[in-house]
């Protein structure tokens, strides 16, 4: 009997092992797509992989095997850092959820929770498994929100990545909404239910890609960055863990200085004085930071400012940035609501923020007031100014009304706020204030006198925004060259959070 039990075993690994079977496998190559171990062998170290969860089996027994439930969970090392993976299996019932698969992945994300690393999600999965999540069952699922969607109570956060490489839908969904960086291919889809269920349920016929592709999910701000290629999207994941510590109860990992891409010489010839003038802010941003260190963050959402993770003296640092390219850099709700997302993210894992405001203003108007622009201004301002991370700005051309407060301003409590020589601060530019101000006793002069009028006040007015004055009063720290916001941000960094633990309670 001993022998038939370890053959017994070695029949049901290799069962495991195969998956949903070769004739299943050959078409997900065919599609250009990884099988769920090969995605796990891309993503961990050589190795490193511990599964758990091997010989799993649905409650509901099938006549045909099911392999692990339709998911492949486990621990692995990446960059020699320990991990926990969820790899649900598209090969096997599409990757469908039911009881038991959703008890394995419960099991990693609670034990990544309270082991304190991060949990890296490879979703492709259609949703619930029919019927296996029929009826009392679904209101019998072991789905803990307490422990599944976040850490225990009492333990720190940790970060959560979702990789999207297929339809994601149901609880791969949820991995993508409670992730903290959500990448997903060209070729995948985000969305809380598939387009079966919406046809039956609203009889709205929609395709994948209409109802949570790449331009879908980072509007909806359920993806942040895309890629073409499984194997581009789950390498990045090694890229993303290295500016995060294991948990919100660690330091962020410094990193060797690099110089700049670009020279910060030249970083006044890329920022035109006139106000009005676009340009793109990354090559500009390239002067300061450390080359070849920049990861953007939901750049399709909210354009007119920029999100990226980055590092500056080794440090990892978050990156918000007006992208004047961009609608001349003004904030809309859609670009409020990532940055409040990206602050949140950032004070929890202890990366500080730096903060450069090109600014003209907040999105006003109808459409902006239908779609939240105030609630998403008063959301994002509070959460910066409760932020712990060492907060550092600079104002560089133009920072008027609201806009500078949500990049940073003085009553969001920076510990150090700079400007350039060329910086113009105040509630609105020069000429929309003066034609606001003195709307009627302009209508009622000549147009001459109007317009030598209006001329003299902003002419007063742009005496009014130059930096002089607020760095009299002590609104900025300094007034300080342009070439010299590299070395002025290092040092003030230095300060703002001297050497020591360099760790928050915020993701506590």
């Amino acid at each position: 009997m001993s022998t038939d039990r370890h053959e017994e075993l070695a029949r049901r690994r290799q069962q495991a092992l195969a998956m949903g079977g070769e004739d299943r496998l050959a078409k997900l190559a065919e599609e250009g797509r990884l099988n769920a171990r090969q995605r796990i062998d891309v993503l961990v170290d050589d190795g490193s992989w511990f599964e758990v969860g091997l010989l799993a089996e649905p409650e509901r027994r099938l006549e045909r095997p099911v392999p692990g439930d339709g998911v492949v969970t486990g621990y692995g090392r990446i960059d020699d850092r320990p991990v926990g993976v969820i790899a649900l299996d598209p090969s096997v019932l599409a990757g469908t959820t039911a009881p038991t698969s959703m008890r394995k992945q419960g099991r990693i994300a609670e034990t990544c929770g309270e082991k304190g690393f991060p949990l890296v999600v490879l979703a492709d999965a259609d949703g619930g498994r029919i019927p296996d999540v029929v009826g009392w069952r679904f209101s019998h699922l072991p789905f803990d929100f307490d422990r599944f969607l976040q850490s225990a109570p009492g333990r720190p956060d940790i970060p959560r990545i979702t990789v999207a490489l297929g339809p994601s839908y149901g609880d791969a969904g949820l991995h993508a909404a409670s992730a903290d960086i959500v990448i997903m291919t060209q070729q995948a889809a985000v969305a809380l239910a598939g387009p079966p269920v919406i046809a039956e349920a609203i009889a709205e016929v929609v395709s994948d890609r209409e109802l949570g592709g790449p331009t879908a999910a980072i509007e909806a701000g359920n993806a942040h960055i895309v890629t073409g290629t499984e194997a581009e999207a789950i390498t990045l994941v090694n890229a993303l863990l290295s500016f995060f510590p294991q948990n919100a109860a660690e330091p962020a990992p410094r990193w060797s200085t690099t110089e700049p891409d670009g020279d910060p010489t030249e970083i006044a010839n890329l920022v035109p004085s006139e106000p009005r003038h676009t340009y793109d802010i990354k090559p500009v941003l390239e002067t300061i930071l450390d080359g070849q260190s920049t990861l953007y963050v939901g750049d399709r959402r909210g354009p007119g400012v920029v999100t990226a993770l980055s590092r500056l003296d080794g440090w990892p640092v978050g990156v918000i940035a007006s992208q004047p390219s961009q609608r001349n850099g003004v904030l809309d709700a859609p670009a409020l609501a990532k940055c409040t997302e990206f602050i949140d993210l950032c004070d929890r894992f202890n990366l500080p923020l730096l903060f450069f405001q090109d600014v003209p203003g907040l999105m006003v108007g109808a459409v902006a007031e239908s779609a939240g622009v105030l609630r998403g201004y008063e959301r994002m301002a509070a959460r910066l100014a409760r932020a712990r991370v060492p907060k550092l700005g600079v104002v560089m051309r133009k920072a008027y009304g609201g806009g500078h407060f949500a990049l940073g301003g003085r009553p969001t409590k920076p510990d150090f706020l700079f400007a350039w020589p060329t910086a113009e601060i105040g509630f609105m530019a020069p000429a929309p204030g003066v034609r606001t101000v003195y709307r009627r006793r302009i209508d009622a002069m000549e147009p001459e006198e109007a317009a030598k009028f209006q001329e003299e006040q902003i002419a007063q007015w742009q005496d009014e925004s130059a930096p002089w004055e607020a760095a009299a009063h002590l609104a900025l720290d300094d007034i300080i060259e342009p070439h010299q916001t590299r070395e002025t941000l290092i040092a003030a960094l230095g300060f703002a959070w001297p050497s020591g633990e360099r760790v928050t309670e915020a993701g506590l």
